[in-house]
């Protein structure tokens, strides 16, 4: 097996263009450069591999099966070659992001809108996880990046960056009038059917590791699997619903719900982007990735 790959492609061109000069000319060499190259080849193989003609040459029987195999290849580096520029010029490619419902909403959405409009033919695709789903991912390398809600556990090998503060709440709707406006104590959750997210959820782990701390135990009438879910469960009145503020952002300035008040305020939580410490993102994720960087308000 010869050593020096550039004889194939010498030998490549050579066949191709049944000529030593027009090879020659394409490559940008000289004409005994191609013939050195070709006889390199020839003596590697162990064969003749073109016959000389008026026109030029043509290939032997010999060359021409390697040729079948050699143009496959050669071809295929080409493709590679121009699929890999487009890849560098973001006018091909994949971004893979994990991220959840609420992150997706009320963070990441409007990046990935801009993104879409500057480059079309990237391909977005996210999976639509909680936070310790996303993180496993991540250690995975299923995704490129994750966006995330605090709290979770640090884990080795993942950098975070937080991007935005974010406040939980607890929404009632006209059924339970009587607590609007009042300061309550957060033991007189345990007297409520609450509505909470399912528990393997970073939001659902901090509201009950929060009430824990202040010595309350929760016990929810309606554990759901999505914060719209909750928001749309509270309003038909079947329990005080706890959720991001957001969530429920229009239905309180509406009216149509109210948050209930403590006397303690709940601390606010973080979205976090998290990407892997060895780096190695592809440039459409490192482009996606900047555009948050530059274009994203100050949301502390």
């Amino acid at each position: 097996m010869i050593n020096n790959l550039e004889a194939y492609k010498v030998f490549y061109y050579a066949a191709r263009l049944q000529s030593i000069t027009l090879a020659a000319r394409e490559l940008a060499i000289s004409q005994p450069a191609v013939s050195q190259a070709v006889k390199q080849l020839e003596g590697a193989v162990g064969t003749a591999l073109f016959v000389r003609t008026s026109r030029g040459v043509r290939l032997t029987r010999e060359g021409e099966l390697l040729f079948s195999y050699v143009e496959k290849g050669y071809e295929q580096l080409e493709t590679g070659e121009r699929k890999l520029r487009q890849m560098l010029n973001l006018e091909l490619g994949e971004v893979h992001i994990g991220a959840s419902d609420m992150t997706l909403q009320f963070f990441l959405l409007p990046f990935l809108e801009r993104f879409h409009e500057s480059y079309p033919q990237i391909k977005v695709k996210v999976s639509n996880a909680p936070t310790p789903e996303t993180l496993r991912f991540l250690q995975e390398d299923r995704i490129d990046f994750g966006v995330v809600s605090t709290p979770f556990p640090e884990q080795e090998g993942i950098r975070i960056r937080e991007v935005k503060a974010i406040q939980d709440t607890f929404v009632a709707g006209r059924r339970f009038i009587q607590y609007k406006n009042r300061m309550l104590d957060f033991s007189e959750l345990e007297k409520l059917p609450l509505i909470c997210l399912e528990g393997n959820t970073s939001t659902r782990n901090y509201m009950d590791g929060f009430l824990q701390e202040n010595g309350v135990r929760i016990h929810p009438e309606f554990e759901l699997a999505t914060s719209d879910m909750i928001v749309q469960f509270t309003l038909r009145n079947l329990g005080v619903g706890s959720v991001m503020r957001e969530f429920a952002q229009a239905e309180l300035e509406s009216g149509r719900l109210f948050e209930l008040r403590f006397n303690k305020m709940i601390p606010k939580r973080k979205f976090c982007i998290v990407t892997g410490e060895k780096g190695g993102l592809s440039a459409a994720a490192a482009n996606l990735l900047q555009i948050i960087d530059t274009q994203a308000p100050d949301y502390f």
